[in-house]
């Protein structure tokens, strides 16, 4: 059933995108319309076929996995797909923006010179932009593992202890638990290091006084978790409790206004002006969130420019940061489900303050 409705939103874009076929090359939109989970292929949708084409390694996965009106086996990419297009007689022919170049140089030389090739990317976003019931439970079930995850290695985070270390120990122990893959490179950023928002965990051991930063995730069943927790090591100063205070409060803020209607540029305002009123408004410099799903960051952008609004069904994070330079600095993230009436925090690590040493 979830398949013959998410086809039937591919169809829907094909009318209004005056459109004869979409080809979709990207993995987790393949993955969404049909169920290939492997990483080779090409789907191709119009308004009465839809028809999954990959080559000999994946032949037998697709049967397996792929829900579609038809699987087939290609040598050379463009030759099968050109063939199963030039069978469909279509003219108008959508593809995602993200395609690369000369796939898509290879696809125009040997397709007929009066097709009409057209790139999209906004609006092939809303395909995946409102989230089911099972999307939501995979989302929760992968954030529910970084609960356990984080509580196996918890004991780890002391002063001496190597930021690698506990991003190796974490990423074993999401993997343990049963999750596919890390969702990506694990944050782990204390001292001076955490002013930098993409710190990816180094040879530097934890210290105590220091804040640090762990952002983390994993994918289970094709789908993503995203979170970020800072900790303390011992006391901090006043600058640093003030720097995490400002952030949890900004935090919390914005994830309170989430509901049906808000446009999410002004969720970002509402966390960014707290900031700002609090003096460290140039040290915030990325985006309030982005969604999560089958992707770790895909539609919606919450930011400054964002011109969406909040829709029942979206799942996005709420991440705000401050990050000082020589100082240290703060991230706290949850990922949030639009629902009718408000909305859902999918992730459950607490995010008040902690002083590890002295809990």
């Amino acid at each position: 059933m979830k398949y013959s409705q998410r086809r039937q939103k591919a169809v829907e874009l094909i009318s209004e995108l005056s459109l004869d076929a979409l080809i979709f090359c990207q993995p987790e939109n393949i993955r969404y319309l049909c169920g290939f989970s492997g990483s080779d292929g090409v789907l191709i949708v119009t308004p009465d076929h839809l028809v999954f084409l990959t080559d000999s390694r994946y032949t037998t996965q697709a049967h397996e996995e792929v829900t579609a009106d038809r699987v087939a086996e290609y040598t050379i990419q463009a030759e099968g797909v050109i063939a199963l297009l030039t069978s469909l007689q279509v003219k108008r022919i959508g593809f995602e923006a993200g395609l690369a170049y000369g796939v898509v140089k290879g696809f125009q030389k040997q397709g007929d010179p009066d097709w009409l090739w057209l790139h999209f990317k906004d609006e092939l976003q809303s395909l995946r932009l409102h989230k089911a019931m099972e999307e939501v439970n995979a989302i929760t079930a992968a954030a529910d593992l970084n609960v356990a995850g984080f509580a196996e290695i918890a004991a780890m985070i002391r002063p001496g202890s190597r930021e690698k270390d506990i991003a190796l120990a974490l990423e074993f122990a999401l993997r343990k638990l049963g999750a596919e893959e890390k969702a990506f490179d694990i944050i782990v950023a204390s001292g001076k290091r955490g002013a930098m928002p993409h710190g990816v965990a180094s040879d530097k051991l934890l210290a105590e006084g220091e804040l640090v930063t762990i952002d983390f995730g994993c994918r289970l069943t094709g789908y993503h978790s995203d979170e970020t927790v800072t900790l303390a090591l011992g006391e901090v100063s006043d600058e640093l409790r003030g720097i995490f205070d400002t952030v949890l409060e900004a935090h919390d803020r914005a994830l309170a206004a989430v509901a049906p209607g808000v446009a999410l540029a002004d969720l970002d305002q509402l966390a960014r002006e707290y900031i700002k009123a609090n003096g460290f408004g140039g040290y915030f410099g990325h985006g309030l969130g982005h969604g999560v799903g089958l992707e770790v960051h895909e539609a919606p952008t919450v930011s400054p420019r964002s011109t969406a609004i909040a829709e029942t069904g979206m799942v996005f994070t709420i991440e705000p940061g401050i990050y000082v330079p020589g100082v240290g600095g703060v991230r706290i993230e949850d990922m949030v489900l639009v629902t009718a009436d408000g909305h859902q925090t999918l992730t459950k690590i607490p995010k008040t303050f902690r002083n590890i040493l002295l809990n």
